[in-house]
């Protein structure tokens, strides 16, 4: 059993992470080790478009039995609810398998997302984005990585130079008029807009260059809360659509260089602030 660490020190949090890699790749052998054997009798339908299966399932104990050493008091908000108790200063944000849909349709875009919140502020993260491999991690104040190197986002000054993605809506569909508005006025302003369907994987790719900017409404904090560490720590700059914190829980995020932010939000706001 692992020893406990004190994630308040800098040389102990990068300790944490390292132990957190580890976990992350065993989960992820797993994982695509089951990649072909999951049946249609064997998916469950969660709720409106939002599938899940064992392989989710036995993905996210593995991760929870794994970290529950690291911090003895620390709490979970997990995806699929395996662990509910809440820490009073710690908590695991999980998503064992973020692009399950991905996942079952045999798509090569899906990932495990680790977080470690301190507080309301997240500390260490680690995205392992399964179809290639790539292990982005970062710890708070300590800069991101993907592999080992040290990433950082894109410079990219104007919109009409970047390469976007987002996440479509697969449950909440009250603002679909606002956010096709959007998409239209991007398609026109833009090198392009993709979607992958993980959006802890868009995120991670905003961190590393691939895309110079990310948005989507309707996430979980497990969605989110490492990616958007992985942005921040590569230079990045992540917030709501109203500017804001609460990107997190509030169901919203924007995630981009500070050198385009300005221009990017102007028309995310224009089309999605306040249409909630």
């Amino acid at each position: 059993m692992p020893k406990p660490i004190n994630p308040n020190h800098m040389l102990q949090l990068k300790e944490l992470l390292q132990a957190v890699e580890d976990i992350t790749r065993s989960t992820g052998d797993f994982i695509l080790k089951e990649r072909n054997s999951v049946s249609a009798e064997e998916v469950e339908l969660k709720s409106l478009n939002s599938l899940v299966s064992y392989v989710d399932k036995t993905a996210e104990k593995m991760i929870v039995d794994g970290v529950k050493p690291l911090i003895s008091e620390a709490g979970f908000i997990a995806e699929e609810d395996t662990e509910s108790i809440r820490g009073k200063r710690y908590n695991w944000v999980i998503d064992p398998l973020d692009g399950t849909t991905n996942f079952l349709h045999n798509l090569p875009v899906f990932a495990i997302s680790i977080a470690l919140m301190d507080g309301d502020e997240v500390v260490l993260g680690v995205v392992y984005e399964l179809g290639q491999k790539e292990m982005f991690s970062a710890t708070k104040g300590g800069g991101a990585s993907l592999n080992g190197k040290p990433i950082q986002v894109k410079k990219t000054a104007e919109l009409k130079d970047t390469l976007l993605a987002t996440g479509f809506p697969y449950y909440d569909f009250d603002r679909m008029k606002s956010f096709l508005n959007l998409l239209s006025q991007l398609f026109t302003k833009t090198r392009g807009v993709r979607r992958l369907g993980s959006a802890a994987t868009d995120l991670a790719y905003v961190a590393c260059g691939r895309f110079d900017g990310f948005f989507e409404y309707g996430l979980s904090p497990w969605d989110v809360a490492a990616g958007a560490l992985l942005v921040t720590e590569a230079g990045g700059k992540v917030t709501d659509y109203s500017k804001g914190d609460n990107f997190l829980f509030g169901g919203e995020i924007l995630a981009c260089s500070s050198a385009m932010f300005d221009e990017l939000y102007t028309e995310v706001s224009e089309h999605m602030q306040g249409d909630s």
